[in-house]
């Protein structure tokens, strides 16, 4: 995300609409990725971003900036992705089917020497549907996003050792899964 200077920030929270459009045109692209990385799907991502601006406008007013700006969008996005994703799995009732020919064509694809990007991508978001919400989080967080143990503990507004025991049980989890289709 680039650098949005404190007074563009200010502005913006008085109403300021082409300071607000700097703040899109500088955050936009982050939010959506870290969505993305959450609800695995381009088009729920692109309603969460516009739920994420929506709040950021709302709420924007009420920035202290004594936290970093980035890490105030971390936590509004971070909430609107879990939101979003909770929501529609519950009307999809998304849930991971291991039928026979899934396992071994996942097999197929770990064993494949050179994956695409398409399906090493694909490969990565079905390890992601086998954790929880909340730990998919953390793991997007820390290992895509690269962010450390801190600042996903502050962008979740979560205490440290809540974040290493979500990515240690998350490793685990993954391990698990990766057993089960060998």
């Amino acid at each position: 995300m680039q650098d949005i200077s404190a007074e563009i920030i200010q502005k913006a929270s008085e109403g300021d609409l082409p300071a607000f459009e700097n703040i899109y045109k500088a955050a936009s692209s982050f939010v959506f990725n870290v969505a993305f990385r959450v609800v695995h799907n381009r088009e729920e991502a692109e309603e969460v971003t516009q739920d994420v601006f929506m709040n950021v406008f709302r709420k924007l007013k009420d920035f202290r900036q004594q936290a970093s700006f980035k890490t105030w969008v971390y936590r509004i996005t971070v909430n609107c992705a879990i939101n979003h994703y909770r929501k529609t799995a519950e009307h999809k009732k998304r849930s991971v089917e291991f039928d026979e020919r899934i396992v071994s064509e996942k097999v197929f694809v770990k064993q494949e020497p050179a994956m695409t990007q398409e399906e090493h991508q694909g490969f990565i978001n079905e390890l992601l549907d086998n954790l929880n919400p909340d730990q998919r989080l953390c793991v997007v967080l820390r290992n895509i996003e690269g962010l450390s143990y801190q600042e996903i503990a502050d962008s979740l507004n979560i205490n440290i050792n809540t974040v290493r025991s979500r990515l240690k049980r998350a490793r685990e989890a993954l391990i698990n899964f990766n057993k089960v289709t060998k």
